[in-house]
Protein backbone atom coordinates (compact mmCIF):
# COMPACT_ATOMS: atom_id res chain seq x y z
CA UNK A 1 0.00 0.00 0.00
CA UNK A 2 1.48 3.31 -1.11
CA UNK A 3 2.18 5.69 1.80
CA UNK A 4 1.73 8.79 -0.34
CA UNK A 5 -1.75 7.61 -1.27
CA UNK A 6 -2.58 6.89 2.38
CA UNK A 7 -1.42 10.37 3.43
CA UNK A 8 -3.50 11.86 0.63
CA UNK A 9 -6.57 9.89 1.77
CA UNK A 10 -6.08 11.17 5.34
CA UNK A 11 -5.67 14.77 4.15
CA UNK A 12 -8.90 14.63 2.12
CA UNK A 13 -10.77 13.06 5.05
CA UNK A 14 -9.53 15.71 7.50
CA UNK A 15 -10.05 18.72 5.25
CA UNK A 16 -13.12 17.57 3.31
CA UNK A 17 -11.66 18.94 0.10
CA UNK A 18 -9.42 17.71 -2.73
CA UNK A 19 -8.02 21.18 -3.37
CA UNK A 20 -7.23 21.83 0.31
CA UNK A 21 -5.60 18.39 0.54
CA UNK A 22 -3.44 19.33 -2.45
CA UNK A 23 -2.44 22.60 -0.78
CA UNK A 24 -1.50 20.77 2.41
CA UNK A 25 0.56 18.16 0.56
CA UNK A 26 2.01 20.67 -1.95
CA UNK A 27 0.69 18.76 -4.96
CA UNK A 28 -1.88 19.60 -7.64
CA UNK A 29 -5.54 18.62 -7.39
CA UNK A 30 -5.19 16.18 -10.33
CA UNK A 31 -2.32 14.51 -8.44
CA UNK A 32 -4.59 14.18 -5.40
CA UNK A 33 -7.29 12.54 -7.51
CA UNK A 34 -4.73 10.21 -9.12
CA UNK A 35 -3.39 9.05 -5.76
CA UNK A 36 -6.86 8.45 -4.39
CA UNK A 37 -7.94 6.54 -7.49
CA UNK A 38 -4.89 4.30 -7.21
CA UNK A 39 -5.71 3.57 -3.56
CA UNK A 40 -9.37 2.85 -4.33
CA UNK A 41 -8.37 0.47 -7.14
CA UNK A 42 -5.90 -1.27 -4.88
CA UNK A 43 -8.49 -1.74 -2.14
CA UNK A 44 -11.38 -2.42 -4.49
CA UNK A 45 -13.64 0.07 -2.74
CA UNK A 46 -14.83 3.63 -3.18
CA UNK A 47 -13.56 5.75 -0.27
CA UNK A 48 -15.40 9.06 -0.81
CA UNK A 49 -18.75 10.16 -2.15
CA UNK A 50 -18.39 13.32 -4.22
CA UNK A 51 -21.53 15.46 -4.51
CA UNK A 52 -20.43 18.67 -6.16
CA UNK A 53 -17.91 20.21 -3.80
CA UNK A 54 -19.13 18.11 -0.89
CA UNK A 55 -16.73 15.25 -0.11
CA UNK A 56 -17.80 12.61 2.41
CA UNK A 57 -16.33 9.33 3.53
CA UNK A 58 -18.11 6.20 2.39
CA UNK A 59 -18.59 3.27 4.76
CA UNK A 60 -15.34 1.82 3.40
CA UNK A 61 -13.61 5.16 3.95
CA UNK A 62 -14.86 5.30 7.54
CA UNK A 63 -13.43 1.82 8.13
CA UNK A 64 -10.08 2.70 6.55
CA UNK A 65 -9.45 6.02 8.32
CA UNK A 66 -8.48 4.74 11.81
CA UNK A 67 -6.40 1.99 10.20
CA UNK A 68 -4.65 4.54 7.98
CA UNK A 69 -3.76 6.58 11.05
CA UNK A 70 -2.33 3.48 12.72
CA UNK A 71 -0.23 2.55 9.69
CA UNK A 72 1.23 6.03 9.29
CA UNK A 73 1.85 6.39 13.02
CA UNK A 74 3.52 2.97 13.29
CA UNK A 75 5.93 3.88 10.52
CA UNK A 76 6.61 7.29 12.05
CA UNK A 77 7.14 5.64 15.43
CA UNK A 78 9.65 3.23 13.87
CA UNK A 79 11.48 6.09 12.19
CA UNK A 80 11.78 7.95 15.50
CA UNK A 81 12.96 4.84 17.34
CA UNK A 82 15.73 4.24 14.79
CA UNK A 83 16.71 7.91 14.74
CA UNK A 84 16.91 7.92 18.54
CA UNK A 85 19.65 5.26 18.43
CA UNK A 86 22.26 7.85 17.48
CA UNK A 87 21.39 9.84 20.65
CA UNK A 88 21.58 13.11 18.75
CA UNK A 89 18.97 15.75 19.54
CA UNK A 90 18.08 16.83 16.03
CA UNK A 91 15.42 16.51 13.39
CA UNK A 92 11.88 17.87 13.38
CA UNK A 93 9.78 18.40 16.51
CA UNK A 94 6.06 18.86 15.83
CA UNK A 95 4.60 20.81 18.72
CA UNK A 96 1.11 22.20 19.28
CA UNK A 97 0.35 24.95 21.78
CA UNK A 98 -2.65 26.98 22.84
CA UNK A 99 -2.45 30.68 22.04
CA UNK A 100 -2.31 31.66 25.71
CA UNK A 101 0.58 29.32 26.57
CA UNK A 102 2.35 30.18 23.33
CA UNK A 103 2.26 33.88 24.15
CA UNK A 104 2.59 33.86 27.94
CA UNK A 105 4.52 30.74 28.98
CA UNK A 106 6.45 29.36 26.04
CA UNK A 107 8.87 32.12 24.89
CA UNK A 108 11.54 31.67 27.61
CA UNK A 109 11.35 27.88 27.24
CA UNK A 110 11.73 28.05 23.47
CA UNK A 111 14.57 30.56 23.80
CA UNK A 112 16.49 28.14 26.04
CA UNK A 113 15.59 25.09 23.96
CA UNK A 114 16.67 26.54 20.62
CA UNK A 115 19.92 27.69 22.23
CA UNK A 116 20.65 24.25 23.67
CA UNK A 117 19.48 22.22 20.65
CA UNK A 118 20.15 24.26 17.49
CA UNK A 119 19.84 21.19 15.22
CA UNK A 120 16.15 20.72 16.02
CA UNK A 121 13.66 22.13 13.50
CA UNK A 122 10.55 23.29 15.36
CA UNK A 123 7.13 22.89 13.75
CA UNK A 124 4.83 24.86 16.08
CA UNK A 125 1.07 24.98 15.57
CA UNK A 126 -1.23 27.30 17.50
CA UNK A 127 -4.41 25.37 18.24
CA UNK A 128 -7.31 25.37 20.65
CA UNK A 129 -6.58 22.96 23.49
CA UNK A 130 -9.48 20.71 22.52
CA UNK A 131 -8.21 20.43 18.92
CA UNK A 132 -4.67 19.68 20.14
CA UNK A 133 -5.93 16.51 21.84
CA UNK A 134 -7.03 15.21 18.44
CA UNK A 135 -3.69 16.14 16.84
CA UNK A 136 -1.77 14.17 19.46
CA UNK A 137 -4.25 11.27 19.27
CA UNK A 138 -3.85 10.95 15.50
CA UNK A 139 -0.09 11.57 15.46
CA UNK A 140 -0.14 14.97 13.78
CA UNK A 141 2.13 16.26 16.55
CA UNK A 142 4.29 14.65 19.22
CA UNK A 143 3.52 17.00 22.09
CA UNK A 144 0.96 19.69 22.86
CA UNK A 145 1.12 22.37 25.56
CA UNK A 146 -2.44 23.22 26.48
CA UNK A 147 -5.10 23.72 29.11
CA UNK A 148 -5.55 20.19 30.41
CA UNK A 149 -8.97 18.61 30.34
CA UNK A 150 -10.71 18.39 33.74
CA UNK A 151 -11.46 14.74 32.85
CA UNK A 152 -8.94 12.12 31.78
CA UNK A 153 -9.14 11.58 28.01
CA UNK A 154 -7.86 8.09 27.25
CA UNK A 155 -5.47 7.07 25.84
CA UNK A 156 -3.77 10.48 25.97
CA UNK A 157 -1.45 11.08 28.92
CA UNK A 158 -1.60 14.51 30.58
CA UNK A 159 1.27 16.00 32.61
CA UNK A 160 0.71 19.03 34.85
CA UNK A 161 3.30 21.82 34.54
CA UNK A 162 1.65 25.08 35.66
CA UNK A 163 -1.30 26.00 37.86
CA UNK A 164 -3.20 28.91 36.32
CA UNK A 165 -5.28 30.90 38.81
CA UNK A 166 -8.46 32.31 37.27
CA UNK A 167 -10.01 35.57 38.49
CA UNK A 168 -13.26 37.39 37.77
CA UNK A 169 -12.73 40.74 36.03
CA UNK A 170 -14.62 43.81 34.85
CA UNK A 171 -13.70 47.21 33.40
CA UNK A 172 -12.48 49.75 35.99
CA UNK A 173 -15.66 51.80 35.49
CA UNK A 174 -18.11 48.89 35.66
CA UNK A 175 -20.70 49.15 38.50
CA UNK A 176 -19.49 45.82 39.93
CA UNK A 177 -15.99 47.28 40.33
CA UNK A 178 -17.37 49.68 42.97
CA UNK A 179 -18.46 46.84 45.26
CA UNK A 180 -16.11 45.62 48.00
CA UNK A 181 -17.21 42.06 47.33
CA UNK A 182 -19.37 40.33 44.74
CA UNK A 183 -21.29 37.04 44.77
CA UNK A 184 -21.87 34.59 41.94
CA UNK A 185 -25.54 35.59 42.11
CA UNK A 186 -24.56 39.26 41.56
CA UNK A 187 -22.60 38.27 38.43
CA UNK A 188 -25.64 36.56 36.94
CA UNK A 189 -27.41 39.94 36.79
CA UNK A 190 -24.82 41.33 34.34
CA UNK A 191 -23.76 40.33 30.80
CA UNK A 192 -20.75 38.03 30.52
CA UNK A 193 -18.33 37.08 27.75
CA UNK A 194 -17.00 33.51 27.93
CA UNK A 195 -14.58 31.28 26.06
CA UNK A 196 -16.26 28.91 23.58
CA UNK A 197 -18.77 26.59 25.19
CA UNK A 198 -16.69 23.51 24.31
CA UNK A 199 -13.44 24.82 25.77
CA UNK A 200 -12.05 23.35 28.97
CA UNK A 201 -11.83 26.81 30.57
CA UNK A 202 -15.49 27.53 29.90
CA UNK A 203 -16.51 24.16 31.37
CA UNK A 204 -14.50 24.85 34.54
CA UNK A 205 -16.29 28.18 35.09
CA UNK A 206 -19.73 26.85 34.19
CA UNK A 207 -19.27 23.95 36.60
CA UNK A 208 -18.74 26.48 39.39
CA UNK A 209 -22.03 28.23 38.62
CA UNK A 210 -23.87 24.94 38.12
CA UNK A 211 -22.68 23.69 41.52
CA UNK A 212 -24.41 26.74 43.01
CA UNK A 213 -27.58 26.26 40.91
CA UNK A 214 -26.85 29.41 38.90
CA UNK A 215 -26.62 30.23 35.20
CA UNK A 216 -24.45 33.14 34.03
CA UNK A 217 -25.88 35.63 31.55
CA UNK A 218 -23.54 34.90 28.62
CA UNK A 219 -23.87 37.38 25.77
CA UNK A 220 -20.83 36.38 23.69
CA UNK A 221 -18.30 33.60 23.19
CA UNK A 222 -14.75 33.80 21.85
CA UNK A 223 -11.85 31.37 22.26
CA UNK A 224 -9.16 34.05 22.46
CA UNK A 225 -8.40 35.35 25.94
CA UNK A 226 -6.84 38.54 24.57
CA UNK A 227 -10.14 39.30 22.81
CA UNK A 228 -12.09 38.56 26.00
CA UNK A 229 -9.84 40.96 27.89
CA UNK A 230 -10.46 43.70 25.31
CA UNK A 231 -14.25 43.23 25.48
CA UNK A 232 -14.12 43.38 29.27
CA UNK A 233 -11.86 46.44 29.29
CA UNK A 234 -14.34 48.51 27.26
CA UNK A 235 -17.15 47.68 29.68
CA UNK A 236 -19.23 45.29 27.57
CA UNK A 237 -19.21 42.40 30.06
CA UNK A 238 -17.50 40.66 32.93
CA UNK A 239 -15.45 37.53 32.45
CA UNK A 240 -12.82 35.21 33.90
CA UNK A 241 -9.12 35.56 33.00
CA UNK A 242 -5.84 34.09 34.21
CA UNK A 243 -4.29 36.23 36.93
CA UNK A 244 -1.19 36.58 34.74
CA UNK A 245 -3.21 38.75 32.33
CA UNK A 246 -4.25 41.38 34.88
CA UNK A 247 -3.17 44.99 34.33
CA UNK A 248 -4.68 48.49 34.50
CA UNK A 249 -7.20 47.72 31.74
CA UNK A 250 -9.29 45.40 33.92
CA UNK A 251 -10.27 45.26 37.58
CA UNK A 252 -10.32 42.05 39.63
CA UNK A 253 -13.51 41.30 41.53
CA UNK A 254 -13.40 39.93 45.05
CA UNK A 255 -15.66 36.89 45.49
CA UNK A 256 -15.37 35.63 49.10
CA UNK A 257 -14.85 31.90 49.31
CA UNK A 258 -14.50 31.42 45.55
CA UNK A 259 -11.28 29.94 44.17
CA UNK A 260 -10.96 29.00 40.54
CA UNK A 261 -8.10 27.62 38.51
CA UNK A 262 -7.07 25.42 35.62
CA UNK A 263 -4.14 23.13 35.00
CA UNK A 264 -1.73 23.83 32.15
CA UNK A 265 0.71 21.24 30.92
CA UNK A 266 1.59 18.92 28.07
CA UNK A 267 -0.01 15.86 26.55
CA UNK A 268 1.47 12.94 24.65
CA UNK A 269 0.46 9.53 23.33
CA UNK A 270 1.94 6.93 25.72
CA UNK A 271 1.96 4.19 23.07
CA UNK A 272 4.26 6.12 20.74
CA UNK A 273 8.01 6.58 20.84
CA UNK A 274 9.07 10.14 21.58
CA UNK A 275 11.91 11.53 19.50
CA UNK A 276 15.09 12.66 21.23
CA UNK A 277 13.98 16.20 20.42
CA UNK A 278 10.66 15.71 22.22
CA UNK A 279 12.33 14.13 25.24
CA UNK A 280 14.74 17.06 25.46
CA UNK A 281 11.82 19.48 25.24
CA UNK A 282 10.10 17.79 28.17
CA UNK A 283 13.32 18.14 30.17
CA UNK A 284 13.37 21.84 29.30
CA UNK A 285 9.84 22.20 30.67
CA UNK A 286 10.96 20.70 33.97
CA UNK A 287 13.86 23.12 34.42
CA UNK A 288 13.41 26.23 36.59
CA UNK A 289 11.83 29.08 34.66
CA UNK A 290 14.67 31.47 35.55
CA UNK A 291 17.44 29.18 34.30
CA UNK A 292 19.31 30.55 31.31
Amino acid sequence: MDLASLNTFIAIAELGSFSLAGDKLHITQPAVSKRLLALEEQLGARLFDRLGRDVRLTQAGEALLPRAYRIINELEDTRRALHNLNENVSGRLSLATSHHIGLRRLPPILRRYTRDYPDVVLDIRFLDSEVAYQDVLHGRCELALITLSPQQMEPIRSVHVWQDELVFVVAPGHPLSQQASVSLHDLCNWPAVFPGSQTFTSKIVLNLFSANSLTPNIHMHTNYLETIKMLVSIGLAWSVLPRTMLDDEVRELHLPGVQLGRELGYILHPERTLSNAAQAFIQSLQQPATEG
